[in-house]
Order: C-alpha cells, then structure tokens, then sequence
C-alpha cells in the first residue's frame, strides 16, 4: 500500500445548513498525512455530517476541502480518494466477501486480473482470507466489519474515513478491534478520520481529538491534553468524568493561580492565561484527587462518603461536603477502601485545568458539580 507523505486534508469554513438548522458552522480543520484524527462528540453535534461533507455524499454552502492543498469539493465521490466505512457497514447481501470488496475497484474500471491480487491482499491485511465466498449473512458481526473495511482500503485511499464502525459489536470484540484496526491503520500510514461519541474509543485511537458541540470544533489536541487540560467547559464535562469548581482568580503570582471557590481558595499552577477577576472553572479529574482517612491528614477538604461503587480496577466515590458535592476516583485494588458513610479527607492536585468563563459572572460563586 502506498506511503505519500505529502498527503494532507484541509477543511476551510465548511458551513451546512438543513432548511433552517445550521448543522455545520464554519468547521476548519487540517488533518496530517498519516495522522489518526477523531471527531467526538454528542449525537446531533456535526460528526458524521463532517465526515459525508468530505467523503462528497454531501455538498456543503459554504467553504472549501483540499486534499494535497488540491480542491476537491467538485470532485465526484469516486474520484477523491477518500474512502468511507459507514456504521451500518452496507454490505451487499447478495454479493460475496470478495465481490463486496471488489465492488469499489470494479467501478474505477479495474480488469477482473488487475482486481484480484489487490483484494487478496486487502482481504490479508484483515485477516479474512479463507472467507472469500462467504455471503454476508454467513459471517459475524466481527467479520462483516473487516469487510467493510478491506472494501474500503483495497482502493488505496488518501483518506480512509470511519462513521462508528464498531458501535454494533459488543464490548470485548469492539475492545480488540480498536486495537487491530489501530496497528492497520499505522501500517498503511493512512490518514484517517473516526468519527465517535465514545470517549474510551477516541482516547484509545487517536493522534488528535477535535471536540464538536452545535455544529463547531470547540478544541482540538492530543487524547492526553484534551483529557488532563481542556481549554473548554463542554469539553472537560463530555469527555470521562470531571469535578467542574467555578470561581474567581484573586491572584497571580511564581506561577500559581488563587481561585476563590465555594469550597474555599484553591490554589493551581497557572498554565492558562487568565488574570486576576477572571470568572473560572477548575476541572479537577477525581484520579488526580488523594483521598485519606481524616485522622491520617488534617489538611484538605474534608467530607463524608454517600456514595461507592466498585468498578473492578476501581472504586467510584461521590463525596458530600458542607457546600457542594464532589466526586473522585481511586485506583483500589480488590475490596474498597471505604465505605458509605465513611469520613475521608480529599487533597486537591496542584495542577489543575484552568477554563476561562467567558461571559460568566465573577461574584457568583457555585460548589462542584460531577
């Protein structure tokens, strides 16, 4: 399969309107040659209308796509090199494995001699060899998937573009096809976009996760600083579990951050360019918080468990305190610490995502919500 490293995707103020609902609004986005970017989001956010506005299912009103700086938004969809695994897979039931695979090459005029090696190959790549004149319904829903997907890659697409493609499969099967479409997608060095409103899933996959809400790219970034330091409200809330403390910066100084909380001063390091009277939100992830028995740490905020659940590598807590409720997690093997009702100190981690409020009131002041 080839390698071209000047591959790249661009999308320049895509906007896409169904009758009066404004579905995509101004979406700007470049995608790196080789990279695994995901589109996450809520149902309804703009995802997969993005990824039919790329693939030329749909047409946008506004703005440009350029692949290798090449515009392509007049391009007809089986000429853009850009390939498409829907969720529901659309196999064609009366055709065979390897006809299904060959129906993408077949319409780009390949002879049946030229087709054959390219789909045994893709069928390789997969690891479906031996089901070659299978029909559809003969398979699992696993297999189906790769099939859809060898469909896709045995074009060799500049652009593979994948709408939830395992959302129909139960979880330990979906688990390891994350990872074996993961080290398929690194070997034929494709740039990708997945589309996904599962967070593990897009922490798992990507390279860069670009966060939509009502039809925008809120942020973009790496899975790890997307997750440790959102620079959005809407982010840090969708994405895992997030203790959101609004406040009010009161000081700046050696680096470190004072916000004045309903739970108190919190001090931070101040990685975000805020200034003193800015309306904040502290999101505090609950892995981040140490947890002790109140005799063994007199310092910290100090609350009585209401409630725990056991997770397996973890125990979920939600803490109730004087003013507010917060919630955190711990890494507990076996058995759980604690138990409701149980008195526990929580110690805040030092670093901290700071998110700017804009447009929020500075003097109102609100406890953590989880």
């Amino acid at each position: 399969m080839r390698s071209d490293r000047m591959n790249r995707l661009e999308l320049r103020d895509i906007s896409k309107r169904f009758g009066g609902v404004l579905a995509l609004d101004r979406i700007n986005l470049s995608v790196r040659q080789g990279e695994f970017l995901t589109l996450l989001g809520a149902s309804g956010c703009g995802k997969s209308t993005t990824l039919r506005v790329i693939a030329g299912l749909l047409d946008p009103d506004e703005g440009e796509i350029l692949l290798d700086g090449r515009p392509i938004r007049d391009v007809a969809v089986h000429r853009r090199e850009a390939a498409l695994v829907f969720q529901s897979y659309a196999l064609f039931p009366h055709m065979t494995v390897a006809q299904n695979v060959a129906f993408g090459l077949k319409m780009r005029g390949l002879r049946a001699s030229e087709m054959r090696p390219r789909v045994e190959e893709a069928l390789h790549l997969v690891e479906l060899e031996g089901l070659a004149g299978r029909l559809p319904r003969q398979l699992s829903g696993g297999q189906q998937q790769r099939v859809a997907l060898a469909r896709a890659i045995v074009t060799q697409p500049k652009v593979l573009l994948l709408d939830e493609p395992l959302s129909n499969l139960d979880a330990q099967l979906r688990d390891r096809l994350r990872v074996e479409l993961r080290a398929l997608q690194r070997k034929l060095d494709v740039t990708t976009i997945y589309v996904t409103h599962d967070q593990a899933e897009a922490l798992a996959l990507s390279d860069r996760i670009a966060f939509m809400s009502a039809g925008r790219i809120v942020e973009t970034g790496t899975p790890q600083a997307i997750y440790r330091r959102p620079q959005a409200q809407s982010t840090a809330a969708f994405l895992g579990i997030a203790n959101l403390v609004e406040g009010r910066v009161t000081a700046l100084a050696d680096g470190t951050c004072a916000i004045e909380t309903a739970l108190g001063s919190i001090k931070v390091a101040a990685e975000s360019a805020v200034g003193v009277g800015d309306a904040v939100v502290l999101c505090l992830r609950p892995e981040e918080i140490r947890v002790s028995n109140r005799s063994e740490s007199p310092e910290g905020l100090t609350g009585r468990i209401r409630h725990a659940a056991y997770m397996g590598s973890m125990t979920d807590y939600v803490v109730d305190l004087d003013k507010a409720m917060l919630s955190f997690r711990i890494q507990v093997p076996g058995a759980t610490a604690w138990s409701v009702g149980d008195v526990v100190t929580m110690i805040l981690p030092g670093a901290a995502a700071v998110i700017r409020q804009d447009g929020a009131d500075p003097a109102r002041l609100t406890g953590a919500r989880t």
